[in-house]
């Protein structure tokens, strides 16, 4: 079978991490990883990140889930933290929902990062 070479490309993990680092130049090796993973992730088509125009969209819808998932995590984190000071055996079913809770928001976090669902709740 013939192989066929593309005109362009695919933009590399190194290419929008330099990207990244022009938007973000204070930030850790380890947050410019993350943020690749998480545009990766979230992008329809990898190459259009290239374009300054997508990649800055893509950084602000990225930037907005995650930071709804953060706000949500420390709401929930404050809830388990009381719920944990409480007797397990006799739990209310608001308590049981607080639980319930907890794991969609654990779960919508994970599948930020691994760029597909894993739970359907």
């Amino acid at each position: 079978m013939p192989t066929s070479t593309s005109s362009t490309a695919l933009l590399t993990c190194a290419e929008l991490a330099q990207q990244i680092e022009r938007l973000q130049p204070n930030a850790a090796p380890q947050d410019i990883a993350r943020l690749c993973l998480l545009l990766t992730n979230s992008a329809e088509d990898i190459d259009a990140l290239r374009d300054p125009r997508a990649l800055g969209d893509a950084w602000k819808r990225t930037g907005l889930k995650l930071q709804v998932a953060t706000d949500q995590h420390a709401a929930m984190t404050e809830e388990l933290e009381a719920l944990a000071a409480s007797d397990p055996k006799s739990f209310s079913q608001d308590q049981i929902w607080i639980l319930i809770r907890a794991i969609k928001v654990q779960s919508q976090i994970l599948q930020m990062y691994v760029g597909h669902s894993l739970l359907d709740v």
